[in-house]
């Protein structure tokens, strides 16, 4: 074999090997089927001056919009920006509820673009953006007093931070 074919198809068998390696690397990566992102998953968590509350999966307070009125949310836009929904990933129907959350008191709600946004208690919810880190709460009885936490009985919490 004249040494420029075998050069090629040594470079081939090395591009074949890559994508191979990259496929396999990638499947094991992937989380096990059936296995829910901890984004969305609702959990309860001990917040400093609000005792049990509604956080989500990565352990960021869970809020809901008091003009909500439990119902479909009215946060939108600019709102949204601040106070992002908490979504549910395109193509899964069922939020998850973790340590000591009520599953019966778990929902969704549609959003405009066909997206569910999860519920509790009937109550659409959101994070709050400047809510970096577990533990925090600042968006509690936030915007003139619009803005709550939930307790995991479903009860909305309107005590502002001490």
């Amino acid at each position: 074999m004249p040494t420029r074919a075998r050069t090629r198809l040594q470079a081939l068998a090395a591009c074949a090997a890559c994508v191979c390696l990259a496929a396999c690397g990638s499947a094991h990566s992937a989380p096990p089927q059936g296995q829910v992102s901890p984004v969305w998953q609702v959990r309860a968590g001990v917040v400093r001056g609000l005792g049990t509350i509604l956080i989500d999966g990565h352990g960021l307070t869970l809020y809901i919009y008091q003009l909500d009125d439990r119902g479909p949310s009215v946060c939108g836009g600019v709102c949204a920006d601040v106070w992002p929904p908490l979504d549910l990933p395109r193509g899964v129907r069922h939020p998850v509820a973790g340590p000591g959350i009520n599953p019966k008191l778990l929902g969704t709600v549609p959003r405009a673009g066909g997206v569910l946004q999860v519920t509790y208690n009937r109550w659409p919810l959101y994070l709050y953006r400047d809510d970096l880190a577990p533990g925090q709460a600042t968006g509690q009885a936030e915007d003139m007093g619009a803005w709550y936490t939930l307790s995991v009985s479903g009860n909305v919490d309107r005590l502002p931070l001490p």
